[in-house]
């Protein structure tokens, strides 16, 4: 076949046609052309044990190379009317190949030949150079596939890289995205005042784009964090807008920049797999989002929404600590 896999080999061959039956239907040497009839042959051993031979014996396997499974889903012969001195038929392979990553089976691509022949009325192994060429024709369709795929095509994937930015908006609309360079001030604060006993509140919140492309068998992964607050819904109260009561409130932004960090900090601490490593970012993200909630909320307990000057103190070190500390990673 002069075909030596570079970039997978085939681990498996699995039968999942519809029937499973024999894999020729031959006409006998002297049939009535008005009423054909044709009979099984089957390759030798049964069609799956054949073509798991043929597979082996003409595609070598390195086990360190992607680990592809083969399905067959069609795989038919079949003679359907005499001719002068002989006969004609028709032949029809549809092959499915799939990946394996880790535990979870990844469709690749699917493979359809046919052709159409004639042969003599004899021994049934004249059928057998049509069923060869088939089987050839596919696997060889196949590798030229991967060798093209391979480095381009997230299925093929062998790893996955992450890079993290933080989002920036230029100019400046209703959001404020967090940077050290631009802390808040009175003239963020939009909103209109609720009915409310606190002096003033924020609403930041976390998020992140997420773009992707392979190049070289990796995925190449650019994770876009957002630390945000919207203008529009900061609000103050008259008589409020002191210095002390603008800290607690930047401190609230400061709290999410912090959980953004360690949603960093998870995902860092993954080996993300290719098949399913947005699930994994998910998961990490969700767990970030709460670790946020939960740290505002006990802020403003324990700080009494900034009314208790000495635990604002100790609040204020505890989120500068942190922030020196994330800065580095």
């Amino acid at each position: 076949m002069g075909v030596t896999p570079k970039e997978y080999y085939i681990a498996n061959v699995k039968d999942e046609r519809v029937d499973q039956s024999a894999i020729a239907w031959l006409l006998r040497p002297g049939q009535v052309k008005d009423r054909p009839e044709t009979y099984p042959v089957d390759l030798q051993g049964g069609g799956l044990v054949a073509v798991k031979h043929f597979v082996a014996h003409n595609l070598p396997r390195n086990n360190a190379l992607r680990p592809v499974i083969i399905s067959i889903k069609k795989f038919r012969l079949t003679e359907k009317g005499a001719a002068a001195g002989g006969t004609g038929g028709y032949a029809e392979l549809t092959l499915s190949f799939s990946i394996q990553q880790e535990d979870t089976l990844m469709h690749l691509v699917d493979y359809s030949g046919s052709a159409n022949y004639t042969r003599n009325i004899g021994p049934p192994q004249d059928v057998e150079p049509t069923i060869r060429h088939l089987l050839v024709g596919g696997l060889i369709w196949f590798d030229a596939w991967m060798n093209k795929q391979a480095a381009i095509n997230i299925k093929l994937a062998k790893t996955v890289s992450v890079i993290f930015t933080d989002y920036t908006e230029k100019p400046e609309g209703d959001t404020i995205y967090y940077t050290s360079r631009r802390p808040l001030t009175w003239d963020d604060f939009k909103g209109k005042t609720p009915q409310s006993r606190f002096a003033a509140e924020v609403y930041p919140t976390i998020g992140y784009d997420e773009h992707g492309k392979v190049e070289g068998a990796i995925v190449h992964l650019n994770i876009d964090i957002k630390v945000s607050l919207p203008k529009s819904a900061c609000w103050v109260r008259d008589g409020n807008r002191t210095d002390y009561t603008l800290n607690h409130e930047q401190r609230h932004f400061d709290l999410a920049k912090i959980a953004a960090e360690h949603f960093k900090q998870r995902i860092k601490a993954e080996k993300l797999p290719v098949g399913n490593y947005d699930g994994y970012i998910n998961v990490d993200y969700l767990d970030a989002f709460r670790e946020m909630d939960s740290l505002q909320k006990q802020y403003d307990d324990e700080t009494i929404h900034g009314t208790d000057h000495a635990a604002q103190v100790r609040w204020n070190e505890r989120i500068d600590k942190e922030l020196k500390l994330v800065a580095r990673d």
